[in-house]
């Protein structure tokens, strides 16, 4: 198989197959990671790419799921990544289901017939590294989009019946702005459908600007107690019937379907974990983060 670099997979989705058909972000500028600081973005040959399909053909033939990489494998055109897919079917002909993650900007460049054929391919469930709705802190972290275009885009995918996941980046405006990156980023996705929202803690990694930023006092990162806030913030004004995802930030698991149904459970235990919680050890799990 030919995988460049340290793999990042979605550990939600099924983990076996793994095909790599493009290297790096097409974007690599946001300022919290560092996963593909020093990996220029391309697409794989496409012969490496047949290569790995066949191995995979021999190792799991039977395979009715798969998960493309590397960070936004739907950068490429419609146009080179038709091709792909009809291999996937080729070699894997029982496929059924393809998961990737990308950005908001790598569905621009797609028609909805076109995403729909891709959906007919398989293609039916990604994941958008959405990180904010408010316009102010897409800027601050440099997403290279704003609040606007994520709703275009994501009525896009729905009108072509491909099911998606949203994350927030619960503490990623710091001090300065987090009750407004709370607030807005649950507006924006409130006006869409995703099948998901999960919510990710920020920890400042070595190597970003971010941290440099904290380090010279350009950012105010919020404390355990402050991360609990917003999120009890973000979620008091998510009005999306989805299945909620909580990880990097709250000590306890509120993650489960039907968000509606259970959203003043889960506002009662983030409260729960703000007067009780174990707030030193859950920063000392985040200190000890490697990486995203």
């Amino acid at each position: 198989m030919h995988f460049t670099g340290t793999v990042y997979r979605n550990p939600y989705w099924p983990t076996f197959p793994l095909l790599q058909i493009t290297q790096g972000c097409t974007h690599n500028r946001c300022k919290f990671c560092t996963m593909y600081k020093d990996v220029p973005f391309h697409m794989q040959p496409l012969e490496w790419i047949e290569e790995d399909l066949k191995e995979l053909s021999e190792i799991f033939p039977e395979a009715r799921t798969i998960q493309l990489l590397s960070a936004n494998p739907l950068a490429p055109s419609f146009e080179k990544l038709l091709p792909i897919f009809e291999m996937i079917h080729q070699y894997l002909p029982k496929m059924e289901k393809i998961y990737l993650c990308t950005r908001v900007t790598d569905i621009q460049n797609k028609t909805v017939e076109q995403l729909k054929k891709l959906r007919e391919l398989g293609m039916r469930e990604i994941s958008l590294g959405i990180e904010s709705g408010d316009d102010w802190t897409l800027d601050r972290i440099n997403k290279g989009y704003h609040a606007s275009d994520i709703l275009e885009q994501c009525h896009k995918l729905e009108e072509a019946g491909i099911d998606y996941w949203m994350t927030f980046l619960n503490g990623v405006a710091g001090r300065e702005h987090s009750h407004e990156h709370a607030v807005n980023s649950a507006k924006i996705f409130s006006q869409c459908k995703p099948m998901l929202v999960g919510t990710g803690g920020l920890t400042l990694f070595p190597g970003t600007p971010l941290l440099e930023e904290a380090q010279r006092g350009e950012f105010d990162p919020l404390t355990e107690e402050e991360m609990l806030q917003e999120l009890k913030t973000f979620v008091e004004n998510l009005e999306c019937d989805c299945y909620f995802n909580t990880h990097h930030t709250i000590g306890v698991n509120l993650s489960g379907p039907h968000f509606l149904k259970r959203k003043e459970r889960i506002i009662a235990a983030i409260d729960q974990n703000l007067q009780y919680g174990d707030l030193n050890r859950m920063a000392s799990i985040r200190r000890n983060k490697k990486s995203l």
